[in-house]
């Protein structure tokens, strides 16, 4: 049984459709990454899913059961845009009032247990107006995780983090869903860390999913490519064009190379012109460049 089922979802704001015809299907036990553009539908998605706002059309369903269905419901841990906090009152005051709002049997308990999953115990007599925003977004996702959701949705939950708090994150993530049991769609606009922690993405458009893969299926449909510097690079990348059929120049300086030919012939090519190579190596694109890629498809 899937976590999340999605079949014809359609979402209309007056005259404007927002979402159409979108079809979903998130695996238990996954980390989605939900990917799109600004206006692309992604929000409204997970809005609809969480029951925030009505649908136009389709079908939700969770665990095998509607959406609406007050047990999933129940299942469900949410931030989205920003966590609905008291400025005034403390991380651990806020906590309380979610637990006590999910009526938790144990509140205390689930309080402490759920701030040192998301490594905030030493935070918990801050107050929430005098939280740092990468700070404000661990309290969000620890009050999402109250109660110990079966289904986890996060926007943008990367926003405000340094190196060290996107690692922790990815920790986070992991430590949810290796049981098989929990699964987590987030989306974010930083595809680099999304690609470090997530099992299974979605690429949505203009309100429709262009596709959906696992890590694998994406890891075998980025291009292997030679990246090489050379002594003369004008003339390197010149005589690169005349025999290779895509050659780009990338933010480091290198020249890709991306037919399917070893870096040997590469070398052997340029050195028949008199150009030395100083640097080669090979690679593959990365998930940003995989999702620009598509969205210069026009599908």
């Amino acid at each position: 049984m899937n976590a999340v089922e999605i079949k014809n979802l359609s979402k209309n704001f007056g005259a404007k459709q927002a979402v159409c015809g979108l079809n979903m299907t998130v695996p238990r036990g996954a980390i989605y990454g939900f990917i799109g553009e600004n206006g692309s539908g992604k929000s409204t998605t997970e809005k609809m899913l969480c029951g925030l706002i009505p649908t136009s059309g389709g079908s939700i369903q969770i665990y095998g059961k509607d959406y609406k269905n007050p047990d999933v419901r129940a299942q469900m841990g949410v931030l989205i845009e920003a966590p609905g906090c008291f400025p005034g009152l403390s991380v651990w005051d806020n906590m309380m009032l979610q637990a006590a709002n999910l009526n938790l049997q144990n509140p205390e308990q689930s309080v402490v247990r759920t701030l040192k999953l998301v490594r905030m115990e030493g935070a918990a007599g801050n107050k929430y107006k005098n939280c740092s925003l990468g700070m404000k977004q661990w309290v969000g996702i620890a009050m999402a995780l109250l109660g110990d959701p079966a289904l986890l949705v996060l926007d943008e939950p990367l926003n405000g983090l340094d190196a060290d708090g996107m690692r922790i994150m990815r920790e986070v993530f992991t430590d949810i869903v290796k049981d098989g049991k929990r699964s987590i769609i987030v989306s974010s606009h930083l595809l680099g860390e999304l690609q470090k922690v997530a099992t299974h993405y979605g690429i949505i458009r203009h309100g429709k999913m262009i596709c959906e893969m696992t890590a694998a299926q994406l890891d075998a449909s980025c291009r292997t490519y030679i990246a090489l510097k050379a002594e003369d690079m004008n003339r390197t990348k010149l005589l690169l064009a005349g025999k290779y059929t895509r050659i780009e120049e990338d933010e480091a300086g290198f020249l890709r190379v991306y037919d399917s030919v070893s870096p040997e012939d590469v070398v052997t090519y340029l050195y028949g012109y008199g150009i030395s190579v100083t640097e080669i190596g090979t690679d593959k694109i990365s998930l940003e460049e995989y999702y620009m890629d598509l969205m210069k498809g026009g599908n």
